[in-house]
């Protein structure tokens, strides 16, 4: 629907984090919102949230600002979310576990309806109210129950599989937590999630800090003048060296 109304991917992607901050403010008891506090609270300026909106078709009141309730329930629409959808959890290790027994997914338009796994000892556990099933009824059981997002939480070395899997079995949307790249058709949506990659991130940024705190190493823009003070006894030495080899300064080394 958003993409045949002319709405930017980038919108889209900013939609959840609006939603979550009116459902936060209908939870207060709020009833209308300006766009600087609804843009304050999603952490986005607030031009671009009425640019967002603007493709809605919601333009708010001036003075007033926005009708939270019909906010979410416009946002709610436009991002499928007053539909059930069914979902689909492939392995069910530890984070497959928590997916599944997360309970924010029903108030959010997603039923989980299937837990699938390949591991015998697994196979049979009851999970959230659901039973895990083999893998090897992956088809069956996600056309069976009009399964729409599969969500692969199993290793790597497996998700590929997988992935070709829950594809012909119909479904075209793809929530990936193996830490891997999938190959799908233009046709299929994928979402991947890489916790060790966010965790690499913010790695950095702590690395940076912790820099300018200390003065830090030396960085790429800095190096010329950095080294430029040694530069010339460390030539001076790789000269000598050379010289060593090549009496002669031939370029030829000397046979030993």
């Amino acid at each position: 629907m958003s993409q045949a109304r002319g709405i930017p991917e980038a919108t889209v992607a900013r939609l959840p984090l609006y939603l979550r901050a009116l459902n936060g403010m209908a939870e207060r008891g709020v009833a209308t919102v300006s766009s600087e506090d609804l843009a304050v609270a999603a952490g986005v300026n607030s031009a671009k949230l009425r640019k967002d909106l603007s493709h809605l078709g919601s333009y708010g009141t001036r003075g007033v600002g926005y009708d939270v309730e019909y906010l979410i329930y416009q946002i709610s629409r436009e991002l499928g979310l007053t539909q059930d959808w069914a979902v689909a959890i492939i392995g069910v290790g530890n984070l497959g576990r928590a997916l599944a027994n997360y309970g924010g997914f029903v108030s959010r338009g997603f039923r989980v309806a299937a837990l699938f796994d390949a591991d015998p000892d697994v196979v049979g556990d009851h999970i959230a109210g659901l039973n895990v099933e083999h893998i090897d009824d992956l088809e069956a059981v996600i056309r069976r129950r009009g399964v729409s997002i599969a969500v692969i939480a199993t290793p790597a070395a497996k998700a590929q599989q997988v992935c070709d899997r829950v594809m012909s079995a119909g479904v075209t949307s793809i929530l990936n937590f193996a830490p891997v790249v999938l190959s799908v058709p233009d046709d299929v949506d994928v979402r991947k999630v890489d916790l060790s990659i966010e965790l690499q991130i913010l790695a950095f940024h702590e690395q940076r800090k912790a820099d300018r705190m200390s003065g830090g190493p030396v960085m790429a823009e800095e190096w010329p003048e950095a080294v430029n003070l040694s530069i010339s006894s460390d030539v001076v030495g790789s000269l000598g060296s050379v010289r060593s080899a090549d009496p002669a300064g031939t370029g030829e080394r000397e046979s030993q």
